[in-house]
């Protein structure tokens, strides 16, 4: 009975990847082009883009008491990056890795912007489902597919400003 594996495993291979939950939205502030807007209450990240626009992302964002609002930039940005605990967290969990090396098991997922803030990032994720909810040190979640997107679409030295 090997047809309803071959078949199993034809039409995984002609599923459509997954695909970015970016959309489009009308942008009222008056944020230069380029600019990331990230509101911790709505768990959204906005990119402000030119006509009164904005491309929003849903993203995880840090838990209660690991959330900081302010204003920062992108310091360099990271394709396939290692990831390496915090001393904090290693405190928190030794049985924590010194260093993750990119692949799946990389809580950064594919990419991630550095920002000039401690030691926050916007990054992917290992965790999809984490997406939309208050689950990681500070950091803000990504889907891997958003976070490509952005990561092509954004610079070092580009305004993160981050709101409640």
């Amino acid at each position: 009975m090997k047809t309803p594996l071959l078949l199993a495993a034809a039409l995984a291979f002609l599923a459509p990847a997954a695909q970015a939950a970016s959309t489009q939205v009308e942008w009222l502030g008056d944020e230069k082009p380029g600019t990331i807007v990230i509101s911790t209450s709505e768990r959204k990240l906005h990119l402000v883009q030119e006509g009164g626009t904005a491309i929003q992302y849903p993203i995880a964002v840090g838990r209660e008491g690991a959330q900081w609002k302010g204003k920062t930039y992108i310091t360099h940005m990271r394709w396939k990056p290692e990831w390496r605990p915090t001393p904090r967290m290693r405190r928190e969990n030794p049985k924590l890795p010194e260093v993750v090396k990119p692949g799946p098991r990389n809580p950064l997922g594919v990419a991630a912007l550095y920002l000039a803030q401690d030691l926050l990032r916007i990054h992917g994720t290992n965790e999809p489902k984490s997406i939309g909810k208050a689950a990681s040190s500070g950091c803000f979640r990504m889907l891997n597919e958003d976070v490509s997107e952005l990561y092509d679409l954004v610079e070092p030295k580009a305004v993160v400003i981050v709101t409640e």
